[in-house]
């Protein structure tokens, strides 16, 4: 196994994990909010903040898909020896994506769950370069006071995601070391 794939995880993994836990759920507990995760440094082009979120929440349990740049030996190698978590070229099997938005489409792909089994669905991680929370779409539902505000790729595919819920997809918007999150039971209104 080279080395770059040896490194790059939390140096101290327990207090790490929770800490970046902690911020993945507040993230997802209050869309549009930015938080900072810290102590992942993975291969290029996958994020420390993507990065950080695969360490937290993936494990052999959880089917990942790496879209486009991301699908490299590299990122490969570091999640199989980080995370243990299995590899699909199936989108409908997978648990967490990760890609550009571009590369993530299209979004009918992944599963939304069902009226019974709405936890069922796919969690996509987009490395989105910047997170711009001054303008963009209109952010309402649980975990926002008021509205919050948020450029995204696609505000109309949020959308319409968001028509689906219970089910539907789950986001996370990563760049550099900083995420933030639009859950499926948040209301996405283009601006």
């Amino acid at each position: 196994m080279s080395q770059p794939t040896l490194e790059g995880g939390f140096v101290d993994a327990p207090r790490d994990a929770a800490q970046a836990f902690r911020a993945c759920m507040s993230a997802m507990a209050r869309p549009g909010r930015v938080e900072t995760l810290y102590g992942a440094a993975p291969p290029a082009p996958l994020s420390p903040a993507a990065g950080a979120l695969f360490l937290t929440l993936c494990d052999a349990d959880t089917p990942v898909h790496l879209a486009g740049a991301h699908d490299c030996d590299a990122v490969r190698s570091w999640l199989a020896f980080h995370t243990g978590a299995p590899l699909t070229d199936d989108r409908a099997e997978a648990a967490f994506a990760v890609g550009t938005w571009a590369a993530l489409l299209p979004l009918a792909d992944y599963p939304v769950g069902s009226a019974r089994y709405p936890d069922r669905s796919a969690t996509l991680v987009v490395e989105a370069g910047t997170l711009d929370t001054a303008t963009g779409a209109r952010l309402t539902g649980p975990g926002i006071d008021g509205h919050a505000r948020l450029a995204l790729p696609d505000a109309g595919a949020l959308s319409a995601n968001h028509a689906l819920y219970p089910r539907g997809l789950d986001f996370f918007f990563a760049a550099g070391d900083r995420v933030t999150a639009v859950p499926r039971a948040t209301n996405v209104e283009d601006t």
